[in-house]
């Protein structure tokens, strides 16, 4: 039987999604609308946000799904998004931060941030920090961060955080990456500190997912790796997104890491995955932590 399918009804609950509007997010979206879930989608670009919610409802007819406009790349739209989500909805059970980019050429965002560093990673340690006041108030609520296989090959360069000095997107990727993963474990353990054991923090990676992810990839190796070796390393958007339902809305317990469960996590049935020893570093975590609350200018838990 499909896990997805076993999953409970999500009537009456506000989930948000950033990224919805494609890939995985788009997916994760439907399946949540299908379960009754008010999906917020947290989307950089409006345009597309409402066309994607055009092709949602034509899946799901009844799909609750509203806009809210957000650029994870700028401190200050993540700011405007929180504060709106806050002024319109009295809850927040689930938060999924799913948006982001992989691998693009050097770019600087105007805050001065290294573009994946920011989309992947720091812009959604500021939103959940601002959200955080709607999510502790909901009971049984979550907080979703978003992973990858990659992430087993980063490491965080504190001397160069911002890949300053030199670049490889690849090494950004896989530092931005890593970062997610020791932020939603720091996260429970500060949550659990605290005393909030109403919320929970788990993670999740998609394996090897066919999404508009790999647009920076040379054309060559896109082509490849879609039409050639794609079928036999990959799944489709829909397979990805199961891991990040389970983490949403399946069985879990705090700090829980969900993946395909196929030959090395890049495809199949979705279930618990595993993560590197570094991604489980306290000190490391710790020391991240501090650093991001001083790199957007909030401090929580």
């Amino acid at each position: 039987m499909d896990t997805i399918s076993t999953l409970p009804s999500q009537e009456r609950r506000v989930i948000v999604v950033t990224g919805a509007n494609a890939g995985l997010g788009y997916e994760t979206t439907l399946a949540l609308a299908k379960k009754g879930a008010r999906v917020v989608m947290a989307c950089r670009s409006s345009s597309k946000a409402r066309t994607a919610r055009e092709a949602l409802l034509k899946e799901a007819p009844n799909a609750e799904l509203d806009i809210l406009e957000l650029d994870l790349s700028s401190l200050q739209s993540v700011r405007n998004m929180a504060a709106k989500f806050q002024a319109s909805y009295d809850r927040l059970d689930v938060l999924i931060n799913n948006a982001g980019v992989m691998m693009p050429p050097y770019t600087r965002t105007e805050d001065g941030f290294e573009l994946q560093f920011m989309s992947n990673y720091l812009g959604h340690f500021l939103l959940t920090g601002l959200l955080l006041p709607s999510i502790l108030k909901t009971p049984a609520s979550r907080i979703v961060s978003l992973s990858s296989i990659i992430h087993k090959r980063g490491q965080i360069n504190f001397e160069d955080l911002q890949s300053e000095k030199s670049y490889s997107a690849q090494n950004a990727y896989a530092q931005s990456k890593l970062a997610c993963l020791l932020y939603a474990y720091e996260l429970q353990r500060r949550l659990e500190k605290a005393g909030h054991t109403d919320t929970l923090s788990t993670a999740a990676h998609p394996g090897i997912a066919t999404t508009e992810l790999g647009r920076h990839m040379p054309r060559f190796l896109f082509a490849l790796l879609t039409n050639t070796i794609g079928p036999f390393i990959a799944h489709s958007s829909r397979e990805g997104a199961k891991p990040s339902l389970l983490a949403a809305i399946g069985e879990a317990t705090g700090g829980d890491y969900f993946g395909p469960t196929g030959f090395r996590e890049l495809k199949g049935k979705p279930g618990k995955a595993s993560s590197s020893d570094l991604s489980k570093d306290a000190a490391l975590a710790k020391r991240l932590w501090e650093v991001s609350e001083e790199l957007v200018g909030l401090s929580y838990l």
